[in-house]
């Protein structure tokens, strides 16, 4: 590739600056994506490293896809072994491949939001903790605070005043949540780092491992790094050093999610012999854009200077409209849409309007709907967020970890099989006295009586049946049984659910499809494998 004149001079040096610790000061719009990719190129191409010693890692799965397909672009797909990851998925990949040192079995479940909170508030009820007074929405927050900053329940107990109420209550919850997520075999996010972490602390030879393989790191929006995240990387980087960090210090704004602007402004200071580079040039917009973003983030006290600049010439002026209530707003938003259109210069779909929170949609919306503007919301609940998905995955994350106790409350009452919220609440007491989870309680103690223990009974049989299936059916396949032999698709049909019926449906085919993908890749790549290696990685 000719990379000089495939680039500005400031890309260039970014790129060609592969030894070392790197700092690349990337302003908005200034081809910080390109520069990591063709990095990447530069080193396997010009350099000669092997795409198994690079590892690059970005904040989102997006961004991360984006860089993948960038750089196999650029290298004819000469990308295998290389990581482009986020640093929740290459944590992940170390956490399997090295759980049991730490406690954990590679077969590990990993909580989202919603199931860290019914820990929460699981949590909350064993400790009487009324959620007015300390809400678990307080107490998540807490704990993710925490774990931001590395401390532990034990170093958050010391720092607390016991004689506080809330602060006791907050230290014992943390705790609490800190073992049951251990006793379930279980990880929520913010633990993916935390816990890799603790593996290198415990193993060096793990830590060395990944030293010596990974010589060459990037990593992307560095500025939002927090202090985990910001150790995992200098971990990895601390015995070769070539560490290549691109970020903005103007565009931080995630200190309320842990984001320590710290990262990027020591980065220097931490770093001898650090090469700081700046890509100032903007792709993105006209300069009276620019203008009026230099002069406000020019009042950004702890910022490392840099002016935004652009060929593309002055542009049109920003305009700037104070409305006297909301209702005026949306009008005028709506007023200079009809604008537009009627001039003949756009259409309807060349628009698009954002906010902020859902809520104030409304007033958009009654003013679109007052001038005959035809429109469409985009939002709503993710795919995998809606009930009928989750229950199934929960399903599956039983078969896969019967120890996984949030699935199992999910599902062990879903169709309703006549298991009350008195004889789970039976099954999980005991489950804590005995020190175990409650799919072990279910299978080797009688705690409930009658119908109850019937049904119980059942439950077991059907996931003992498809437990032992697991190994021989593909799990789309796996699934479409399952629907039909638990009636989880008789209670649809009987609920007049089509919509839900047809998201599973979707699920199914998708499942079908991800495992297809996945027999292509190993057959155009010459790589064999067996059923118990098949089974494995579906369960990923």
């Amino acid at each position: 590739m000719d990379y000089k004149n495939e680039l500005n001079d400031r890309q260039y040096e970014a790129v060609v600056s592969t030894e070392g610790p790197v700092l690349v000061l990337a302003g908005a719009g200034s081809g910080k994506t390109r520069v990591l990719t063709y990095r990447i190129a530069y080193l396997v191409g010009e350099c000669g490293v092997a795409p198994h010693n690079i590892m690059a890692i970005t904040f989102t799965n997006k961004a991360a896809r984006e860089m993948r397909e960038r750089t196999e672009r650029l290298l004819n797909g000469n990308v295998s072994g290389m990581w482009l990851n986020t640093f929740h998925s290459a944590c992940g990949k170390i956490l399997r491949a090295n759980a049991e040192r730490i406690g954990f079995t590679s077969n590990f479940v990993i909580y989202d939001d919603s199931e860290a909170t019914a820990v929460i508030k699981d949590c909350q009820r064993r400790l009487n903790i009324d959620d007015k007074r300390l809400s678990h929405g307080t107490i998540k927050a807490v704990i993710s605070k925490q774990k931001d900053e590395m401390i532990t329940p034990e170093q958050f107990t010391d720092m607390s005043d016991q004689k506080n109420y809330d602060s006791r209550m907050l230290a014992m919850c943390y705790q609490m949540y800190r073992d049951t997520l251990r006793k379930n075999n279980a990880m929520d996010f913010d633990d993916m780092l935390i816990n890799t972490l603790e593996l290198f602390d415990k193993c060096p030879d793990v830590l060395e491992n990944y030293q010596n393989r990974f010589k060459y790191i990037m990593v992307d929006e560095y500025q939002d790094t927090n202090q985990a995240q910001y150790l995992f990387v200098s971990k990895l980087a601390a015995k070769y050093h070539n560490l290549c960090v691109v970020g903005d210090d103007d565009q931080s704004i995630y200190s309320f999610r842990g984001a320590d602007i710290r990262n990027i402004l020591n980065f220097e200071k931490e770093n001898r012999n650090c090469k700081v580079i700046k890509l100032e040039q903007n792709y993105r917009s006209t300069q009276h854009i620019l203008d009026a973003a230099n002069k406000v983030i020019a009042h950004n006290s702890g910022r490392k200077s840099k002016s935004l600049w652009t060929a593309k010439g002055s542009g049109d002026k920003i305009v700037h409209y104070t409305a006297y209530n909301q209702n005026e707003e949306a009008d005028y938003v709506v007023r200079e849409i009809r604008k537009g259109v009627h001039s003949g210069d756009m259409n309807y779909s060349d628009y698009a309007v954002l906010y902020r929170a859902n809520a104030l949609s409304k007033n958009i919306e009654n003013s679109l709907v007052k001038y005959n503007i035809p429109y469409k919301i985009y939002g709503g609940l993710r795919f995998y967020d809606r009930m009928e998905i989750k229950d199934l995955i929960s399903y599956l994350r039983v078969f896969n970890n019967p120890a996984d106790d949030v699935a199992l409350k999910r599902i062990i009452n879903v169709p309703k099989r006549g298991i009350g919220n008195k004889s789970v609440e039976k099954i999980e007491e005991l489950s804590r006295s005995e020190n175990t989870n409650m799919y072990e309680i279910i299978k080797n103690y009688d705690i409930c009586k009658g119908k109850a223990k019937t049904e119980i009974d059942k439950f077991i049989t059907l996931i003992e049946k498809y437990r032992n299936l697991v190994s021989s059916m593909s799990i789309s396949m796996l699934l479409e049984a399952l629907v039909m032999e638990s009636g989880y698709i008789k209670m649809l049909e009987e609920e007049k659910e089509t919509e839900r019926i047809e998201n599973i449906k979707e699920l199914i085919d998708d499942i079908h499809d991800f495992f297809f993908f996945f027999l292509k890749f190993f057959f155009q790549n010459g790589v064999g494998f067996n059923k118990g290696n098949e089974i494995r990685l579906l369960r990923i």
